[in-house]
């Protein structure tokens, strides 16, 4: 069987524009990784206990693709999968190791250049022994409703024009992740929140995230933006909802958890 890889240009892959989309949770044949001189070519483990590895074409950011090549955003991917049924964790995984190989080159002790460490996702320093293992970094992203069954969604000013979503935030050191979510929703749109419940997790490479999903209620306080990550933020009911994030993700998720009530 031919070898097979995924090609990752930072959090997007890079194939074909005449490669159909029932190829894409397959991979590309390894043999096309001959049109990227300078790209990090590596395989990781499986996450099933499987001797299988998964190979992954990495391409710098800097590089122009050949001519007849697209680029899908891994996001366009996790919602082209929601609807097809199709696996995107294999697709995540590369891009995670992919962004974190890039960053991860040299010791951010001594700045010697790392080493790789046989089948294992880890660096290991040659100078100075500083081992490294991917960034994983947790951040929580809260449904809050009322008692009037509406759910507060905030437009952040990163976002596209007029999508609204969930207050979410990193979990900071010393914190536990309840406290995460009362500090982050106090900060960007100041009110107070109760009863607080974890629903699920997704890994969420944009870079290097594991978001946490969690339901609150509204306690008190009046909204108020923060005017620096949140332009707007507003209590919406099922009949009155502005654009929303992209199936796929953890926050539509919620989203659509919350209009068939299985929360």
């Amino acid at each position: 069987m031919d070898k097979r890889a995924f090609f990752i240009q930072g959090d997007s892959l890079l194939l074909p524009v005449n490669t159909p989309d029932s190829q894409i949770e397959s991979g590309l044949l390894f043999e096309l990784s001959k049109y990227f001189k300078n790209a990090d070519i590596f395989d990781a483990p499986e996450l099933d206990n499987s001797p299988d590895m998964i190979s992954v074409v990495s391409v710098p950011v800097t590089a122009v693709p050949p001519e007849n090549w697209k680029t899908i955003p891994v996001r366009t991917i996790l919602s082209m999968f929601s609807v097809s049924g199709g696996n995107p964790n294999r697709i995540i995984r590369a891009c995670h190791l992919a962004q974190w190989r890039w960053n991860s080159r040299f010791c951010g002790t001594c700045g010697a250049k790392n080493e790789d460490v046989p089948m294992q996702t880890q660096r290991i320093c040659p100078k100075c022994g500083r081992t490294e293992f991917p960034r994983i970094c947790p951040a929580v992203i809260v449904l809050i409703t009322d008692d009037k069954n509406r759910i507060l969604l905030a437009h952040n000013k990163r976002f596209k024009a007029r999508v609204y979503s969930h207050i979410s935030g990193f979990n900071e050191a010393g914190e536990t992740l309840e406290e995460t979510v009362v500090r982050e929703i106090r900060e960007e749109v100041d009110i107070e929140v109760k009863d607080i419940v974890y629903i699920k997790s997704q890994p969420w490479p944009f870079p290097s995230s594991l978001m946490l999903g969690f339901k609150a209620r509204y306690s008190s306080g009046t909204i108020k933006p923060d005017g620096d990550e949140i332009e707007d933020a507003k209590w919406f009911t099922k009949d009155d909802l502005p654009d929303l994030p992209g199936e796929g993700s953890l926050s539509r998720h919620l989203i659509n958890s919350w209009l068939n009530e299985t929360l």
